[in-house]
């Protein structure tokens, strides 16, 4: 009697022990089910990246959102060095990319290159390590980030440049931007025209050898060779910065010569210049930037800078995504994704404001 009721508490621990062992097995089965299902990826934003936050083993900045994603875009892994994001329209365009990588649910490890190629070429060399399926370069400069691009394809990784060329495009797979060339002969003929082909004007520029700068510089040249009656005084670079252009300025007009117009080769520089000429008294002379930035959109709609040329840096941002996203995936893509500059004028400012 005894040795049966020991076996009836035996059988009932037994029986006991493996319900429980049924109900954990479930659990973690239908865990992972609902992991699969849901498909949820990360688009991350690493600004201060490159190699050496890898190597200090730093986590990236993680600006996440649930998304449904489909096979195609599941598992995607992008890497994005852009030139300096501390130049608005580059943040602009870096924001719109992080967005688009939400909505389709792909990781995107955004890395800030601030202002070298050095640190682009090792932040490539970073994408690498981290198995990264497609590498986007907005380029700082148009020689050196051809060596930042080779690191990708040495490597078996689809790699191509947005926002701005380099000088071998047969290096990547294509291109998505507009074309700066374009940019430069658009601002510098509106100015031709505006002075009928006669004048004085100053030119500021981007850095030397930056990609935007030499292309956008190349396309005001080819204008004013059309236009033998418009002289250059000055032309130099003030690296983008809104205050280096201003102390240009104030330096070129304690010069004392006439000043017809400002041809700059971004709206920051193109507001520094206006600044410079406002403060003592000289609004009448037309000064003209590129990139479409909301406060050069609001002074040319002010009646201060004459114009600005949009590039339109969200757009561009966006489409560069679902370009990796088809390469990652093995699907030919075009040799080039032109997004056109467009004119900016009082007329047609409120077009353009946010």
């Amino acid at each position: 009697m005894k040795n049966r009721s020991m076996k009836k508490i035996w059988s009932l621990c037994l029986c006991m022990a493996l319900l429980i062992s049924l109900l954990s097995g479930c659990g973690s089965g239908g865990a992972d089910q609902s992991a699969e299902n849901t498909g949820e990826t990360e688009a991350a934003v690493e600004n201060d990246g490159g190699q050496e936050a890898a190597e200090e083993g730093a986590e990236p900045a993680e600006a996440a959102a649930e998304t449904e994603s489909s096979e195609s875009t599941g598992s995607i892994k992008i890497g994005w060095t852009d030139a300096n994001l501390s130049n608005e329209s580059n943040a602009i365009c870096a924001d719109a990319a992080v967005a688009r990588a939400k909505e389709l649910g792909v990781e995107l490890i955004v890395n800030d290159g601030e202002g070298t190629s050095d640190k682009q070429i090792a932040q490539c060399e970073s994408f690498v390590s981290q198995g990264v399926d497609a590498v986007i370069i907005s380029p700082f400069d148009f020689d050196a980030c051809v060596t930042a691009a080779q690191v990708c394809v040495d490597a078996g990784i689809p790699v191509f440049v947005a926002k701005g060329l380099i000088a071998d495009m047969s290096v990547v797979e294509t291109y998505v931007g507009s074309n700066d060339y374009n940019a430069g002969t658009m601002e510098m003929q509106y100015i031709a025209d505006l002075l009928n082909g006669e004048g004085n004007i100053v030119i500021i520029e981007g850095p030397t050898g930056v990609t935007g700068a030499v292309l956008r510089n190349e396309g005001i040249n080819d204008v004013l060779a059309e236009n033998p009656g418009i002289n250059v005084l000055y032309s130099q670079p003030a690296d983008w910065y809104r205050d280096r252009a201003m102390e240009l300025m104030e330096n070129w007009l304690q010069l004392g010569a006439d000043i017809d117009a400002v041809v700059a080769h971004n709206d920051e520089m193109a507001l520094g210049a206006y600044d410079a000429l406002e403060a003592v008294g000289i609004t009448d002379v037309p000064v003209i930037g590129i990139d479409g930035i909301q406060a050069a959109v609001e002074s040319v709609g002010a009646g201060k800078m004459k114009a600005s040329i949009l590039q339109d840096s969200k757009t561009i941002g966006s489409k560069a995504i679902d370009v990796a996203i088809d390469l990652a995936n093995g699907k030919s893509v075009e040799k080039e994704y032109d997004i056109p500059y467009q004119l900016i004028e009082k007329e047609n400012y409120t077009d353009f404001l946010e």
